[in-house]
C-alpha cells in the first residue's frame, strides 16, 4: 500500500487531448484505494490527486468520442450546469436531488437569502479583473456530508489577465473534492468551460471590451477509476491504442446535429 497519494499534472491544448491524459496516467500510475460505494469483490479504485490545465479550451476538436455517454447527454448536462434546466428535479424531501451545480453558484442559499455567485464574478470581475476574490462555492456543510451523493466540485475561482497584445482573457479554476475520470469528468469540464465561456461573454459586455477564454485549470484531490467498471474501462483503452486522435475525436460542428436532437427533446420534456 502506498502512504502517499500520488499527484500528477498533465498539460493539453484542448480537452479532449488533456482528458486523456489524465485517464491514462490515473490508470497506469494512481494507487489502489477502497471506496465508499464497493460492492463485495469489486477490486479498489485507481486513485490520485489530478491536475489539469488547458491552454485553449474552447479549440476544437472540443468532444472526445470515447467518454461513456451519448452526445446528445453532453448537450444535455451543459444546460444543466449553465441554464439550469433541471433545477426543478431538485426535491431531497422526496428522496430525489439535494443540489444541482446551477442552483448552488447562481442561486446559493444561505441564512434565508439567495445569492448568485455567478453574477457577483462577472460584476467583481468587470470592475477589478484581477481581483482573487471572483469565486463561487457549493458545499454546505449542515447538508451535504451526510447526504449519498454531495457534490463534487466544490470552488470555481476566476481571474482576467491582459496579454502583451493588451488582449484580456479570463482564466478559470475549478476545485473538485471527488470525481470519476472517466465517467464524469470530461462531461465537467465541457459544461464548466462553456461557463468560462459564458462568463467571458457577460464580463464583455459590461466594460465594451471583448474578453478571451483563457486557459483552465481542473484540480481534483480524489480523482478514479472505480473497479467495478475496470472491464467496461477495456473499450477506452483499445480505442487509445487502435485509432487515432481525430478519430478519438470530434468537433462540435460535427456534434451538432446530435446537440439539436437533445435541445429538441428538452423542449418537448419542458413543454
Amino acid at each position: 500500500m502506498a502512504r502517499d497519494i500520488p499527484v500528477f499534472l498533465v498539460e493539453g491544448k484542448g480537452l479532449p487531448d488533456t482528458w486523456e491524459k489524465s485517464v491514462l496516467k490515473t490508470w497506469y500510475d494512481g494507487v489502489p484505494i477502497p471506496t465508499e460505494y464497493d460492492r463485495k469483490n469489486d477490486p479498489p479504485s485507481k486513485d490520485c490527486m489530478m491536475i489539469m490545465v488547458v491552454g485553449h479550451p474552447m479549440s476544437e476538436p472540443r468532444i472526445h468520442r470515447a467518454f461513456p455517454a451519448g452526445i446528445s447527454d453532453l448537450e444535455v448536462y451543459r444546460r444543466e450546469v449553465v441554464e439550469g434546466i433541471h433545477d426543478h428535479w431538485i426535491a431531497p424531501e422526496e428522496g430525489k436531488w439535494t443540489y444541482t451545480y446551477h442552483k448552488r453558484l447562481f442561486e446559493y442559499e444561505e441564512n434565508g437569502s439567495t445569492v448568485d455567485q455567478i453574477d457577483f464574478i462577472i460584476r467583481k470581475l468587470s470592475e477589478t479583473p484581477y481581483s482573487r476574490r471572483a469565486q463561487a462555492i457549493t458545499w454546505k456543510p449542515g447538508l451535504d456530508p451526510t447526504t449519498r451523493d454531495p457534490p463534487c466540485l466544490q470552488r470555481v475561482f476566476c481571474r482576467v489577465l491582459e496579454d502583451e497584445d493588451g488582449q484580456l482573457f479570463l482564466n478559470m479554476n475549478t476545485h473538485w473534492r471527488s470525481r470519476d475520470a472517466y465517467k464524469a469528468a470530461f462531461m465537467n469540464m465541457f459544461a464548466f468551460t462553456d461557463l468560462q465561456r459564458l462568463i467571458a461573454e457577460k464580463i464583455s459586455e459590461r466594460i465594451s471590451q471583448d474578453i478571451g477564454v483563457g486557459r483552465y485549470v481542473d484540480v481534483s484531490d480524489s480523482y478514479h477509476i472505480y473497479g467495478s467498471y475496470y472491464g467496461e474501462f477495456e473499450a477506452f483503452l483499445k480505442a487509445v491504442k487502435t485509432r487515432t486522435f481525430g478519430q478519438r475525436t470530434w468537433t462540435t460542428e460535427l456534434a451538432e446535429p446530435y446537440f439539436e436532437e437533445a435541445r429538441k427533446k428538452l423542449a418537448d420534456e419542458m413543454g
